[in-house]
Formats: C-alpha cells, structure tokens, sequence
C-alpha cells in the first residue's frame, strides 16, 4: 500500500492558496527583477543608437564617452537590484518553504497508525525527505527564477518591438516549435517523474528494513531473497530514471537547437530590411543583441521548468498525505464509565483472507492483571494493537467501560488505554522535553517521581544538567534499556487506566527487567494491565493468563491452576524452566 497522491487540481490549489498568503512578497521580487531586467535592456537599446548616430556622422567623443557612462551606471544599478532582488526571493522561499514544511508535519503527526504500517516507513520516509527536499529547492530557487526568467523574456521582446518593430519579427520564428516541444515533454514528464519517486521511496523502504533486519536475515539465511528484493527495486528505480532521461534527451537538444535560429534570421532578415531602407544597421544590431540576451534566460526558464516538474510531482505526494482517509468514526461523546475489558468473537486480519485472530473472548476485570503468552506469531502483539486502539476488530466488538474501543475519540482513548511496545524512541531534546509530551505543564517534582517509579531518577541525576541533559540525535546517547525507562515514565506521567505492556521491558536485562516491573506494581495498583511478555515470570505474578496459539485463545486462568492442568501454558512453563530462563 503506497499513501495516497494529489491530483493536479488539489496542487494547483495548494499552490493557488500559497501564492495568495505570500502576495505581496512575491510581488515586490517581480517588481524588482523586472526593474533590474529593464536596466539591462539599456545596453543593446544603446550600442543600437550609439552605431545608428556614428553612421549618421552625429557622433561626438562626448556622445560615445556619456554613452559609455550610462551603460556603466545601468549595469552597476542592474547589479546592486539584482542582488536585493535575490535576497527577497531567498527570504520568500524560505518562508514559504517553512509554512509548507510545518503544515506537513502537522499532517504527518495525525496520520492514522494503521494506515501508516500499511504503507511501510518508505514511503512516508522518502515524502519526508527526498520529497521535502524537492520542494525545498523548488520554492527557494525554482519559482522565483523562473519568474524572473519569464519577465526577462517578455521585457526583451517588448524592447525590441519598440527598437524595430520589423526587425524583431525574426525573433519568434522558433516560438512554435518550442512550444511544442515543451507541451510534448511536458504531458509525459509528470506521470514519468511519479513513477521515479515512488521507485525512490520503494527502494529506501528495502534498504531501510534490511538494515534493521539483518541480524534475523542472516539467522534464517534469508540474505539471497532479500538480495533479490532490492535488485528488484533498483530496477525499477533505473527504469524510472532512464525513462524520464530519455524524455529530457529529446525535449532539451529540440529546445537548445532553437536558440541560435532566431539571431542568424533576425540578422538575415534585418540585413534585407536595411538594403530596402525599412531598417537601420544600428536598429538590427540592438534586436540582434536582445536576441542573444534571451538566451540565457529561456535556457534557464526551460531549465526550471524541468525542476519544477520534480518540485510538482513531490508536492503532490506531500499534498496527498492530507488525502489519507481516516481508519475510524469516533463516537464525540463517547465516554467510557470504568477500564472493564470485554472481548465478544473478536476477528481480525490486517489483509482480506488473511486472518490472524480467530474468535476471541475475554473478560478483563477492573484492576486485574492478565499476563497475554504464546509462541511467536500467535497473535498476542495483535491482540494488544486491538485493546489499545491502534486497530479495530474486523468482526465482533472490543470496548471498555462499556464503549466500543474503536469509536472512543483519540484524545479520550490515550487517557483510557495506553500502549508500550518493545519499540521506543528518544526525541532530539532535554529529558525533562521528552517527558512532558505525556502530560504538557508537568513540572520537575512530577517528572523526577515518574523516573523514581521506573528507576531511572538515579542516573538522570547523575548526567550533566539532569532533566535538562539534551538527548537525541546531537546529544548524549541513551543505552536501550534507558531509553526505555524513559518511555516508561512517560507512561506513567500519561496515567491511563488501561495499560497494555507489550514486552515493554525487553531491551533490560532479566534482573534489570524484574527490577523495574516490580517499581511498577506501585503505580499499576488498581489499574487494569494487559502484560504480552515473553519471560514467563510476567505470567507468574499476574493475577491470570491468556495463552494464544495460532491466532486463538486456548487457555486462561491463573498461573498454578494451569500449570496443574498439564496443557498448552504448562508446556511453555516447563520448557522455559528446562532452558534456565526461570533462575535468570
């Protein structure tokens, strides 16, 4: 599943709404390339004068000499606004591009978590990066250049109408087929440059997940079909670039070979209008000069207009994040009245015909702690997903306090039930900021007892700057097992009545890990905990047991009740004390 892109009418609008907020910046850095593009028309206006009067024998050494000296000044003053003109169009397209970023942020932080898995880290990942990057540079480069190159271009054609109406024919006569050629690049380049950034984000996705799965690729010897995974990537990746290639092959040579064309006609062209009179030599040479000037500025205008294409087609996968359709319909008034559990014939599969819970029924009392076990794959993680509203049951219902968990609203639901997974993450950031997205406003005292609960106030004090120790990428470097004491504390500081700990203590130590669940017990009092745990110690101190195989619910009660039943718990049991992990 790829996230969704924007059709061309939502970007024009996108970038129709963009254009009105900024206005006036971005009118006053075409008016004053404009300005700078009229002061440099002065020089080609003024050798044609200068030559028309030397034939004319109207020429002084003061004429040439004053001549000489404007020119100097339009070029000096061309310079100094053209420099301003930059400066305001780098303050616009960082601006704009900060507006842009932000806005996209925002959307990214509300996507729903489902959909996001669904379309893997790639994806999401290259919109992130390569893609804001694209529209980075188009906003700060593209946009004003090609304005300024356009308004270039119609000054120089205007200027020489004015100079030699006749004359300035000439220069047009490749018009038509640059326009074509230009509209032939153009309906295909967009679809063409679609195709290459989706290849982009489906080969870092690859990448990104052989990276973090090489420990298990190499130890089920999977190396040779991941291998083949990313050739079938970079492939598509090399076919994409080759076919956007190949269109440029074509556009480019068609559209620089008709640059030189319109000076050797306007010179062709005005040398026969002069040997009738209808023209000056001084009149075809400015037109001739304004010809040569607009090259520069169509090469460029057809060289963003190339950029701007990249710049398009990534805004429109940035746009598109918006278009992400919401995974539930919250009920607004939807308030649970306590944190019972209640699982009826719960179904669920994250694909159709691919099951992987089967008929689940379950009763959670309010504080009661229930240890969730099972092999590997037997749907015990996907069963803490539901319960914590990551997902909904594809068939029967899931509530708490009596409200079906999916139609709680979001902000309502992460007081109720919140999730800890084996997966943490530390934000670039102090400790003390890392702690407070659980609860805004909290001050030193809340957050140094949440660290005392989860054990970790000791070595906090001890780093440079305590709470205020800058972590995260650029800071200090937090062990895993620290990292997820911070988490953890941060579950604390949330203070839901629900709490769904899938292996959340995985990353520390056995001793470590008993250390910290037995902190726990003093904030977990009275409070419904859902423990998915792979060290069978979490079942032995629960209050009862739920053992999964295969996506069902085959066993559930108490830890000795079902050692002494002799099934599938007691096997886990036995298995895992033969192994030496029950003395860990």
């Amino acid at each position: 599943m790829l996230l969704p892109i924007a059709s061309k009418k939502t970007v024009r609008a996108a970038a129709t709404r963009l254009i009105r907020a900024h206005r006036r910046a971005l009118l006053m850095v075409i008016v004053l390339h404009a300005v700078a593009a009229v002061f440099g028309l002065t020089g080609p206006w003024l050798v044609g004068r200068v030559i028309d009067a030397i034939n004319a024998g109207a020429a002084t050494e003061l004429d040439i000499n004053l001549a000489a000296l404007i020119l100097v000044a339009a070029v000096t003053i061309q310079s100094l606004i053209n420099r301003l003109a930059q400066w305001r169009s780098m303050v616009l397209g960082e601006t704009v591009f900060a507006a842009l970023r932000e806005q996209f942020m925002g959307t990214v932080g509300q996507l729903p978590l489902s959909i996001v898995e669904q379309a893997g880290t790639g994806d999401l990942l290259a919109r992130t990066t390569n893609d804001i990057q694209s529209v980075a540079q188009t906003v700060r480069f593209g946009v004003p250049r090609i304005l300024v190159a356009a308004a270039t271009i119609l000054l120089t054609i205007v200027a020489a109408a004015i100079t030699a109406p006749r004359v300035s024919i000439g220069m047009l006569v490749t018009v038509p087929a640059i326009v074509l050629a230009t509209r032939w690049y153009l309906r295909r380049s967009g679809r063409g440059y679609q195709r290459q950034l989706a290849g982009h984000a489906r080969l870092s996705g690859v990448i990104s997940e052989t990276v973090e799965g090489a420990r298990t690729i190499d130890a089920l010897s999977l190396a040779p079909a991941q291998r083949r995974k990313i050739d079938r990537a970079v492939l598509e990746r090399r076919e994409s670039e080759r076919y956007t290639l190949s269109l440029r092959s074509i556009w480019l040579p068609s559209t620089e070979l008709s640059f030189l064309i319109p000076i050797i006609v306007v010179i062709g062209w005005g040398a026969w209008l002069v040997s009738v009179d209808s023209a000056t030599v001084g009149e075809v040479t400015a037109v001739a000069l304004f010809s040569t000037q607009l090259i520069g500025p169509v090469i460029e205008l057809l060289g963003w207009m190339d950029e701007i294409q990249v710049g398009g087609t990534a805004l429109s996968r940035i746009i598109g994040v918006e278009d992400v359709p919401p995974d539930r319909k919250p009920v607004p008034d939807a308030r649970p009245s306590g944190s019972q559990l209640m699982a009826r014939d719960v179904r669920f599969a994250y694909r159709h015909g691919a099951e992987v819970l089967h008929g689940i029924n379950l009763d959670v009392a309010v504080g009661e702690r229930l240890a969730v076990v099972g092999p590997s794959g037997s749907g015990k993680s996907t069963m803490g997903r539901l319960i914590a509203g990551i997902n909904g049951p594809t068939v029967g219902s899931l509530t708490v306090g009596g409200v079906r968990i999916f139609d709680l609203p979001l902000d309502v639901l992460h007081k109720h039930v919140a999730l800890v997974t084996q997966e943490h993450h530390v934000f670039v950031g102090t400790i003390a900021d890392n702690l407070r997205l659980a609860k805004a406003g909290a001050d030193d005292e809340e957050l140094e007892r949440a660290l005392a609960v989860v054990d970790a106030l000791g070595w906090v004090r001890y780093m440079p700057g305590g709470l205020e120790a800058h972590v995260g990428s650029g800071g200090v470097v937090l062990t895993p097992a620290q990292a997820q004491q911070i988490a953890l504390a941060r579950l604390v500081l949330l203070d839901p009545a629900v709490l769904v700990l899938d292996e959340a203590t995985s990353l520390l130590d056995p001793g470590a890990a008993r250390s910290l669940e037995s902190s726990l017990e003093r904030v977990l009092e009275g409070r419904t905990v859902i423990a998915i745990a792979h060290r069978l110690h979490t079942a032995h101190d629960a209050d009862r047991v739920a053992v999964m195989q295969a996506g069902r619910l085959v066993e559930v009660g108490p830890h000795d009740e079902l050692v002494a039943r002799g099934g599938e718990y007691s096997a886990l049991w036995t298995s895992w004390h033969d192994t030496g992990s029950g003395h860990a």
